[in-house]
């Protein structure tokens, strides 16, 4: 029985160890990655902006930043589009739908164009996704809950944030994490909340 609790632990941490599209430029492990995000005061300012040469991005209301993080954009020859959109579509428990690998989870699903959205996932250094946006647990968890229906985004070769606020954002390099065990990444357990409230005021 003591046995079975620490698997269920050990498997508990690999959600939030492994998978998850701030004061330093420093690299930290994904076990130690946590992110704080600050409610908004009035969320139908809230914008987000993502500069594809740092990968950075930024949540702001008006000129006050909620939250700075890094994602995962697309890699060349399938880059993440720029220019301006909105939100219109949010899934929490979305899973990939075609193949390769049907079934494998995307959650906290933020769509801005068809196909295109940001959602959890392994973070690398450099451009390495299909056009997607994908973030750390902590990341996606907290941008789920600021953005709704109608946030606009704002996605730039290089943005002004990236001068303001980009030495708060705290590098993340998943590229050698393995994978957590498929049969927990297929069940739905797999989309519990990273711990902690998601913003704080």
């Amino acid at each position: 029985m003591q046995h079975l609790s620490r698997l269920l632990l050990c498997l508990g941490a690999t959600a939030t160890l492994f998978l998850t599209a701030c004061g330093t430029t420093s690299s930290v492990s994904s076990g130690n990655y946590r992110v704080t995000a600050h409610r908004p005061h009035d969320p139908s300012k809230v914008e987000v902006k993502l500069s594809l040469s740092t990968q950075n991005l930024y949540v702001m209301e008006g000129d006050r930043l909620l939250m700075a993080v890094q994602g995962n954009v697309g890699k060349p020859g399938d880059a993440t589009p720029t220019g301006n959109f909105t939100i219109y579509n949010k899934e929490k428990k979305r899973r990939r739908a075609s193949e390769p690998d049907r079934g494998y989870p995307m959650a906290y699903w933020c769509e801005f164009k068809p196909a295109y959205g940001f959602h959890e996932g392994f973070v690398h250094p450099y451009p390495h996704t299909h056009g997607c946006v994908r973030l750390h647990r902590e990341a996606a968890a907290r941008l789920f809950e600021l953005a709704r229906i109608g946030t606009p985004v704002h996605i730039a070769n290089s943005l002004p944030e990236d001068a303001k606020y980009g030495s708060q954002v705290t590098r993340l390099d998943q590229s050698r994490d393995p994978d957590p065990p498929r049969s927990y990444m297929m069940s739905d357990a797999w989309f519990k909340d990273p711990p902690g409230p998601l913003l704080v005021d």
